[in-house]
């Protein structure tokens, strides 16, 4: 247990320190997090007012399941509304979902006698993982879903070889999933589906277990239930989907025309098949080597752009454990694909692939693989064990330290534009200055400056929701064109005001005759916000 307990050390240590400083900046999406966690702990209402939602944070309009702001509530009210605050739950989930899969895999592969090795390599590849550190690290809801996932999963198998009883816990947490994370609304009920048939004729045997599951399991998704069917349920999924492409029609249209309306061509080209065709394209976009191994994703808040979401050390033992896997069929081994194949289903959906954090709920899978494939190969060199074993972990080590270097020494400076940095420096100096004008202008251009102004500036919910000029679009979205003192817009000039006014813009927007204050800088040292006065 030493071992174990070093390899939580290792994962605390990579999620918690320096998490408020890198990643540089709060996303607006986290001061969201943040602030609605302040709102509900101090009003219990969220940022709009609804009183404890459970169904959904309308937020910007993307209505986020609710379950993180929740979980921030404590972090919060113990460590003030801040970026430690704010990223608290992630982390903490993160480490616990690294203790999880220790025990997982032990019961995964419970028939095993290297059980015990394959769930404390699991740990710790999962540990070092620079794709679940990077996930952990901010405060991603997807990060603390995965956590659900792997602990429903864990408690599943334990009602089938403990106690039945477990079933109901088991049920509870593949739920919270459901109200953390929109992706775990398409895996959770489908792994429980999958875990409920493979295992029937035991808990054909348990028909109490199974009733009082069903019945709480119902219970808790009545206030979710009719939200789920409601057309704001699914105005991301329109947004991003695949299906709304009205590319593919087209282009099959095209095709048929070209073909002089051949009945042949229109069974060929029928846009259904073609829709098929782009949905498999999108979910191996998934599994393809360089996001896996080489680059990873290409939004640098879900990777440092030069490494890919899985080492390059991983991808032989990736490979074997796959082989063997499926070679000595140890346990409830085909867990792991299914697992993984499910996981990545709603992702492919989505026009934006590979997408390193709508899959998070596939984790710790790939670990578990690689972890799997390093077990069989330090078993077929028994003679040379521990020489073999020394020198493949001081390879990883050497892995691990190059993303780290590059992530503490270069990511913040190379990427502090895609975290919105640049708003609470503005923000801080714009309430040093706040008594000085009758109104400030800020420009959308970067975002949703409003939600940085309530964080930072800790603005009383109350206050807030009593003066917020809101307009919500007929798509859902919603957008606060002020509050207070404070005005938002993307042309400055379309606001109207008084002549003692502040402006926070963008350079290329800043009059030739402005009388510039302040210069906003990333830290690269490119100006990205100007205060200014006219």
């Amino acid at each position: 247990m030493r071992l174990f307990g070093l390899i939580l050390l290792v994962a605390a240590v990579l999620r918690f320190w320096g998490m408020s400083s890198n990643p540089p900046s709060l996303t607006w999406d986290e001061a969201a997090w943040g602030y609605n966690a302040y709102s509900l702990g101090s009003t219990l209402k969220d940022e709009f007012g609804r009183f404890m939602p459970l169904d959904y944070l309308e937020s910007f309009g993307d209505f986020k399941p609710p379950v993180y702001a929740y979980l921030d509530i404590l972090p919060v009210k113990f460590f003030g509304l801040s970026e430690f605050a704010t990223r608290f739950p992630s982390a903490l989930f993160g480490f616990l979902t690294v203790f999880m899969t220790y025990f997982l895999v032990k019961r995964i592969f419970y028939n095993s006698k290297f059980a015990n090795a394959y769930g404390l390599v699991s740990s710790l590849i999962l540990a070092v993982s620079h794709w679940h550190i990077m996930l952990s690290r901010a405060a991603f809801e997807a990060n603390v879903a995965t956590f659900f996932i792997v602990l429903g999963i864990f408690l599943f198998l334990l009602a089938v070889k403990k106690n039945k009883w477990f079933l109901i816990l088991s049920t509870l947490s593949f739920i919270i999933s459901i109200y953390t994370f929109n992706t775990a609304r398409v895996v959770s009920p489908l792994l429980l589906l999958i875990l409920a048939f493979s295992f029937r004729n035991y808990f054909l045997k348990k028909k109490e277990a199974v009733v009082a599951s069903f019945a709480v399991g119902f219970i808790f998704l009545l206030p979710i239930l009719g939200f789920l069917f409601s057309d704001q349920a699914s105005l991301r999924f329109k947004e991003v989907n695949i299906f709304s492409d009205i590319g593919v029609i087209e282009s099959t249209n095209q095709r048929i025309a070209n073909d002089n309306n051949a009945l042949w061509s229109r069974v060929v080209n029928n846009r259904r098949f073609a829709y098929g065709v782009e949905y498999l394209k999108h979910y191996f976009d998934n599994l393809g080597p360089s996001f896996l191994f080489i680059k990873g994703d290409g939004n640098p808040k879900f990777s440092t752009q030069d490494v890919g979401q899985l080492y390059l050390w991983d991808l032989p033992f990736f490979v074997i454990g796959l082989l063997f896997l499926f070679k000595k069929k140890e346990g409830y081994w085909w867990l792991i694909p299914v697992w993984m194949l499910i996981a990545i289903m709603p992702a492919a959906t989505a026009r934006e692939t590979p997408h390193a954090l709508r899959i998070e709920t596939a984790l710790p899978t790939f670990q578990i693989l690689i972890a799997y494939g390093f077990v069989t190969v330090i078993n077929f060199f028994r003679k040379y064990k521990p020489q073999i074993v020394v020198i493949l972990l001081f390879l990883l080590l050497l892995n691990v330290l190059y993303f780290l270097h590059g992530y503490s020494a270069h990511y913040a400076k190379e990427f502090s534009g895609e975290w919105q940095y640049g708003y609470k420096e503005s923000v801080n100096y714009v309430a040093s200055v706040e008594d000085q004008y009758d109104q400030i202008n800020v420009t959308e251009e970067l975002g949703r400056p409003y939600i940085y102004y309530l964080f930072y500036t800790k603005t009383d919910p109350r206050e807030f929701r009593n003066d917020a000029q809101v307009k919500r679009e007929a798509f859902g979205f919603v957008n606060v064109k002020g509050f207070g003192k404070f005005r938002f817009n993307k042309d400055l000039a379309k606001i109207e005001s008084p002549q003692n006014t502040l402006y926070i813009d963008v350079p290329g927007k800043v009059p030739k005759n402005a009388d510039v204050l302040k210069r906003f800088e990333l830290l690269n040292g490119e100006t990205v916000l100007v205060a200014y006065k006219l």
